[in-house]
């Protein structure tokens, strides 16, 4: 078999893929703004369209000082958040003024077949600049056959005025479709922040 080489190696010469390739585009659903909500709850939108969803939320913001930023998710489109999860937790932080920073796996914000709400991040901070953002990728939720993945890596500012960044992964642990996901803070409201769920195709 003969090897083909490109006279050009540069990535920048690409201006487009070939018909062959696809794969990897996020299709917006829908756009959530919180302005003191209690929750953000996406119950319609998520189904067979998509094999992947991914949700991104941008500079979430506690009313609360030292609030958690948490998610559950639902099989019965939201009456009920209370997926059966199995997750692992790992972080990174570094202080602003430079005196402290560690990595770590947190084994008080993993779950062990708990039906909780899985902490994104806790002791967020609610000074006017302070907030977390990041992303949630939830793969096949719509199967009947196998358990629901999930990978989140977020990145937050916290109380004692530190960059916190994490990532979770776990999977529900149902083989009911899972078809809503809700947002929340443990104490408070989620006082500023957007959230947008997208398909990946």
């Amino acid at each position: 078999m003969a090897l083909k080489f490109a006279v050009n190696n540069s990535l920048s010469a690409i201006t487009s893929l070939p018909s062959g390739i696809s794969g990897g585009a996020l299709n917006l659903i829908s756009t959530q703004t919180a302005s003191a909500s209690a929750s953000i709850e996406f119950t319609t939108g998520i189904d067979s369209t998509y094999d992947v969803y991914c949700f991104k939320f941008i500079n979430c913001h506690p009313a609360t000082d030292g609030a958690d930023f948490q998610f559950n998710f639902s099989t019965d489109s939201g009456s009920n958040y209370n997926v059966t999860k199995t997750t692992t937790y790992f972080r990174t932080y570094h202080y602003e003024n430079d005196t402290g920073n560690d990595f770590e796996y947190r084994t008080g914000e993993d779950l062990a077949q708990s039906t909780s709400d899985q902490i994104i991040f806790n002791s967020l901070g609610s000074d006017n600049d302070q907030s977390s953002s990041g992303e949630i990728y939830l793969y096949n939720p719509s199967s009947t056959t196998f358990v629901k993945h999930f990978l989140l890596k977020t990145n937050c500012s916290g109380t004692g005025d530190y960059t916190w960044n994490a990532y979770i992964a776990g999977y529900g642990n149902t083989t009911s479709a899972i078809n809503a996901v809700r947002f929340k803070m443990d104490s408070g409201n989620i006082d500023d922040g957007i959230i947008k769920m997208y398909g990946v195709s």
